[in-house]
């Protein structure tokens, strides 16, 4: 039997049911030619500007939006922390998670790019708050790194990530990897050894606070693998996002209070003097959010893996765009050690896909 259903009723009925939906029944071998009404992220397709692009154009617009919002965020930052005189990193990062939780709500109640998920639990909830802390550590201390050193060294270290991930997977879950995968750790970290060691504008704590950074990363990855395991508690990275950052913000209110005083009170002051400043900070939390957003979408038109390789490429675009910018000096030396830190990423990565390939 077709159970009985009116469009004031259900909200994905069909309306032309409406006239003989409460008088009239049908038997199982009779069939109801009503269409599916298709989900929000189909209907967006449809409707969007995207459906009249071609696949290829369509993911190459995108590709190109990751990269410009990746490299913005990155030069924003640096331009506001070092050159701006807006020394605030974590203050700055509480504003990325406020515009991240605003655009995340925007984007999935209104525009239904993915659909809706809830918190199921309070353990589920804990879980999340947990994954916040790390997410709050790592942006922190990235941001924090770009006031010390320059975004080309900032991205050198932050190649390093894979080997950090090794390390957490083995100590947490003691995950062995293959002698193979270790050993193209080995060219990650001479790489960054050599570019720090001809690092023209190296600062210790600069260098100590991004090696952080790019730790919390690792660990954020592994640790989000172990605690939202079960299918139910799986949510999608856009979902995830929305409930981590308003979390993320909040721990972060009480520490910018106390380490950077009335943050807010000399912002609004400085905006009324100088609206640049507004205009800064309201289009660096923007881009912040679109980098999550463009990753998502990098993710759904391609791979996973496609994302991977773009990060590398990621990091010596924005590394020469900097210093293109910034004109902050560079060696032969430091460009080597970057380069050997790439390809030893490349080839952990190549590394990994065979283990997985022999376990299988």
């Amino acid at each position: 039997m077709v159970e009985a259903q009116t469009w004031k009723t259900r909200r994905m009925s069909n309306p032309r049911l409406d006239a003989t939906a409460t008088t009239t029944t049908t038997t199982d071998d009779q069939v109801l030619n009503i269409p599916a009404t298709p989900p929000g992220d189909v209907r967006n397709t449809y409707y969007s500007l995207g459906s009249k692009l071609s696949p290829n154009l369509l993911t190459a617009l995108i590709i190109a939006s990751w990269f410009m919002s990746n490299i913005g965020v990155l030069l924003l930052n640096k331009y506001l922390l070092s050159f701006y005189g807006f020394r605030y990193p974590i203050f700055l990062t509480m504003l990325h998670m406020i515009s991240c939780a605003a655009y995340s709500y925007i984007a999935i109640n209104f525009l239904e790019i993915v659909p809706r998920q809830h918190i199921l639990s309070r353990k589920q909830f804990f879980k999340i708050l947990a994954l916040s802390t790390i997410f709050c550590f790592s942006v922190v201390c990235g941001n924090t790194s770009l006031r010390y050193i320059p975004v080309s060294f900032n991205q050198a270290i932050g190649a390093t990530t894979p080997f950090f991930t090794a390390i957490f997977a083995f100590l947490i879950t003691c995950k062995k990897e293959t002698a193979e995968v270790y050993f193209a750790l080995l060219p990650v970290v001479f790489g960054i050894v050599l570019a720090s060691n001809s690092e023209p504008l190296f600062n210790l704590f600069g260098f100590l606070v991004c090696i952080g950074s790019t730790a919390g990363r690792a660990l954020k990855s592994v640790v989000q693998g172990i605690l939202l395991t079960s299918e139910a508690e799986k949510l999608h990275s856009m979902n995830l996002l929305l409930y981590m950052a308003p979390m993320a913000a909040l721990i972060l209110l009480p520490f910018t209070l106390y380490i950077e005083g009335n943050v807010a009170r000399i912002t609004l002051e400085k905006g009324k003097s100088d609206s640049f400043i507004v205009f800064l900070l309201i289009g660096n939390a923007t881009v912040a959010y679109l980098v999550n957003l463009t990753n998502f979408l990098v993710t759904k038109h391609t791979s996973a893996l496609t994302l991977q390789v773009l990060g590398n490429a990621k990091a010596a675009v924005a590394a020469f765009v900097s210093v293109m910018i910034f004109r902050n000096p560079v060696t032969v030396m430091g460009m080597t050690g970057f380069a050997v830190t790439i390809m030893g990423v490349v080839l952990y990565r190549e590394a990994k896909k065979r283990s997985k390939v022999t376990i299988h």
